[in-house]
């Protein structure tokens, strides 16, 4: 599956007070574009984290399950800089303190949320548990 880089996707879930429904795959490993397909077909995307309180939200998702130590989130590098799958830029980030390897990856070019809390740059042909919302 090819990405349309100028699709803009619409958030359609609503968070009412404040509590977001994320759907954490525990029973299948994919690539990122498996899981991006998976997501779309059966859900609404992979999931976007554009504050801290989301990125809590989803941490607390994989840390309480067995399940890969990172998990695939909706976040690609596109030409040069990183960008989640409906379009959004990173108004946040939560790059492990000192870690340069995501400014120009070169194979690395899929973002997973590992179970410490951290954004990781990763081989997209991985196989790993994925977030959708």
């Amino acid at each position: 599956m090819s990405l349309d880089c100028g699709r803009k996707l619409e958030r359609t879930h609503t968070c009412p007070g404040g509590k977001c429904r994320l759907h954490t795959e525990r029973l299948l490993s994919k690539t990122w574009e498996e899981a991006l397909e998976h997501c779309r077909e059966t859900h609404t995307d992979l999931t976007s984290l554009n504050s801290e309180t989301e990125q809590r939200l989803a941490l607390s998702e994989i840390q309480h399950d067995h399940i890969t130590e990172r998990v695939w989130i909706g976040l690609r590098f596109f030409g040069d800089r990183w960008l989640w799958v409906n379009g959004d830029p990173l108004v946040y980030e939560a790059w492990p303190e000192g870690d340069q390897e995501h400014q120009c990856p070169l194979r690395k070019r899929c973002g997973a949320l590992t179970k410490e809390g951290h954004w990781e740059n990763w081989d997209c042909v991985e196989k790993l548990h994925f977030i959708c919302y």
